[in-house]
């Protein structure tokens, strides 16, 4: 175990990132080159091996925090990514990526900071994969059975590399021109390097996983999803939440507005060595992010690196406190006042938050040439968020981007036709409890991740995929020994009592 006390001796110690001007000066993470070790192995220490680990109800992974926060204090590291991977399938990926709300859910955090588990995470799958333990584990043998996984995002890369352990076929089939979904054109270089990526599929492809890039699955230049279907024993449906938010007010036609997944898929584009150039570069531009999300986030960080001449991010919500709220207690995930490390950057840069609070968008103010000028806002009430009289004013814009996040899997193709597919009340593809797909054409169909739960964060997606694999298994076999750490209906926990066990 922990040392008994050190939550007591030791305080809370995040490791620090890249001084912003350096880290503003190239694309690498904010991370790269910060040591580690042995700062996390001390604040692993700090874990109390709670009797009752309330850490593991804030993660749907269910991660074993408890027991690699003790092997990491112990430096035993061999242990502590054993114990890390038998949840998580990429920790490499949570560790930068999750919002950590195993951090919020902390036995610690009731009176004092919690642990930071975010770091020891990272800090013990990039310590197992220095030291080799990252190699693959191909099955010992294999079922006879075929399994098409339709999207490469963390969903269906969890769901592929659990089956193909199992023992079945598996071939992933991906849309764009390289393998990972959000994680490789949505995600900029600096919040994680592509390198990671490569890794974990370069494991993958020698368990046998097989990978298919530019197959557009129901789409008018793809194989046909039927056909797929009926050469495959099981398909599971893991193409996210692609359909894009819009914003309705006049002059969104303007040249210069942009969604920003299509902007930040032209930055990674640049890093991966597509384009010299993004087509699409707030470089000198006056920039408008509107949307308060991690994507709208992911765009500020970008575009100052880009070089842009101001970037501003609007949020329509008002402007959250610093601590818990009544109506949000101990342990769950509360809505407060956040800083990333983009909006660190846009301080650093500008000496103050660019975040504008409780506005709104009334329309957008173009040139002769028919390009975005500037943007006319009003502050909106908290509640009801109707427009404020008297405070509509102008701010400039040269360059504008849509960050209003998603909702549901996209419409467009003909998977949902050709699969059957139904939509559920929210807009995503129904399913049961058991991840089988809805009102499908024959059995044997299954929908995990963004596309069966809607937008959410990246642990909910591996956890889905690891669930949904379960799922497929037993379906293909009769019987399964694989994890399911959760039922597709399960959600976050809330202060209503409504965990994600659905009590």
């Amino acid at each position: 175990m922990t040392d008994p006390f050190g939550f007591l001796r030791i305080p809370r110690e995040a490791v620090p990132a890249r001084p912003v001007e350096q880290r503003l000066g190239d694309w690498h993470e904010v991370y790269a080159g910060q040591a580690l070790l042995p700062l996390v192995s001390r604040q692993a220490d700090r874990c109390m091996d709670c009797g009752i680990p309330f850490c593991h109800t804030g993660c749907p992974l269910g991660n074993l925090i408890p027991e690699w926060n003790a092997y990491a204090a112990r430096r035993d590291w061999h242990a502590a990514y054993e114990r890390l991977h038998a949840t998580n399938n990429f920790p490499e990926v949570t560790g930068r990526l999750c919002p950590a709300p195993c951090e919020d859910a902390c036995v610690l955090t009731i009176n004092a900071d919690p642990v930071t588990i975010k770091n020891v995470e990272q800090a013990i799958a990039d310590e197992g994969r220095r030291r080799g333990y990252m190699t693959p584990r191909p099955p010992d043998k294999h079922s006879g059975k075929t399994v098409a996984v339709i999207g490469s995002g963390p969903a269906g890369l969890a769901a592929a590399q659990q089956l193909t352990r199992a023992g079945h076929r598996v071939t992933v089939h991906e849309r764009a021109d390289r393998i990972g979904g959000l994680l490789r054109y949505g995600i900029p270089e600096f919040k994680m390097e592509k390198a990671h990526l490569d890794r974990r599929i370069e494991q993958m492809r020698g368990e046998g996983t097989v990978f298919v890039t530019g197959a557009d699955i129901g789409g008018a230049c793809g194989a046909g999803a039927d056909e797929l279907r009926s050469r495959s024993d099981a398909v599971v449906v893991a193409i996210g939440a692609g359909e894009r938010r819009e914003l309705p007010v006049p002059g969104r036609s303007l040249h210069g507005i942009h969604q920003a997944m299509d902007y930040l898929t032209c930055a990674n584009r640049v890093q991966e060595g597509d384009y010299a150039v993004s087509p699409v570069t707030a470089e000198g531009r006056h920039v408008v992010i509107v949307g308060g999300g991690d994507t709208g986030s992911d765009c500020l960080g970008t575009a100052l690196r880009q070089g842009a001449a101001s970037v501003l991010q609007l949020d329509i919500n008002p402007e959250p406190g610093a601590g818990r709220t009544d109506d949000e207690p101990w342990p769950v995930y509360p809505r407060t006042y956040r800083i990333s490390h983009a909006h660190e950057e846009a301080r650093g840069r500008a000496g103050r938050d660019p975040r504008l609070f409780a506005c709104a968008t009334l329309r957008f103010e173009g040139d002769e040439a028919g390009r975005v000028r500037a943007l006319r806002l009003t502050a909106v009430e908290p509640v009801g968020r109707s427009p404020l009289a008297g405070t509509e004013h102008v701010i400039p814009a040269g360059l504008v981007l849509l960050a209003l996040g998603f909702s549901g899997p996209e419409r467009a193709g003909g998977l949902r036709e050709q699969l059957a597919l139904e939509l559920d009340e929210r807009g995503n593809f129904a399913r049961d409890a058991g991840f089988a797909a809805g009102g499908g054409r024959a059995p044997g169909v299954f929908v995990a991740g963004d596309a069966g739960r809607g937008q959410s964060l990246v642990v909910w997606a591996i956890a889905e995929g690891r669930a949904a694999a379960a799922a497929v298994d037993r379906y293909l076999t009769g019987s399964t020994c694989l994890p399911a750490p959760v039922a597709a209906h399960d959600r976050p926990m809330t202060a209503l009592g409504r965990m994600r066990y659905g009590l």
